[in-house]
């Protein structure tokens, strides 16, 4: 009888040993299956936080005289855009500074038929600082941003463009733009955080026939 107590005492001892170590195991499990459940949003915030702040806010520059800026410009490449879809070739702009410091805009290009098409803006300016910052209408209430991110120190090319970085422009003062040159707005484009691969050169005649501004 004592002997047969000694083995059920035995075997309690092992059985309590033995599902004791299961369930420090499943205790473990649990407490590490709840830190990764706590654990992974927090990292996912940490990753999504880290790719929200891999593209840099874009950036105008830092002066633009309006009165140097103002006046005939040639459209060298842009991003495709809806609004542009019916333009073949000489697509130009003609800023001209008004009395009450607002900007007139006309935009012109030649479609496939060959006729020309024009639109008629108003562009006010909304950082008065640099005046790098323009809001443009062609048709009000409704606004679009036109911020001028590059600009040649003698006024003969710039780069147009908004903080979504969706539309981008490259103008000259010269209805062709020398390869050395577009080189260096394209080098220029992409610290930016632009893609130069998605722009589409434009067709330009020596002579643009566009309307005058007035």
């Amino acid at each position: 009888m004592r002997s047969s107590r000694s083995r059920s005492i035995s075997r309690r001892i092992r059985l309590l040993r033995k599902y004791g170590k299961l369930a420090l195991k499943k205790l473990a499990m649990n407490v590490f299956g709840a830190f990764a459940l706590l654990a992974g949003p927090l990292l996912g915030a940490q990753l999504s936080s880290a790719q929200a702040t891999s593209t840099s806010p874009l950036t105008a520059v830092d002066h633009v005289d309006l009165r140097r800026y103002a006046g005939k410009w040639y459209e060298i490449a842009r991003y495709p855009n809806r609004f542009q879809r019916n333009c073949q070739s000489d697509t130009t702009a003609v800023y001209t500074l008004r009395d009450d410091g607002k900007v007139q805009v006309v935009n012109a290009c030649r479609e496939k038929d060959g006729k020309v098409t024009t639109a008629r803006g108003t562009a006010k300016v909304v950082d008065k600082k640099t005046n790098a910052k323009l809001k443009v209408t062609f048709f009000w209430p409704f606004y679009g941003d036109y911020w001028v991110i590059g600009l040649s120190p003698d006024y003969q090319y710039a780069i147009v463009g908004e903080p979504s970085r969706k539309y981008l422009w490259i103008l000259s003062r010269a209805p062709i733009m020398d390869e050395n040159t577009y080189q260096e707005v394209l080098r220029l484009v992409e610290t930016l955080g632009y893609e130069q691969e998605k722009l589409q050169k434009t067709n330009q005649s020596v002579q643009a026939n566009v309307p005058s501004p007035s």
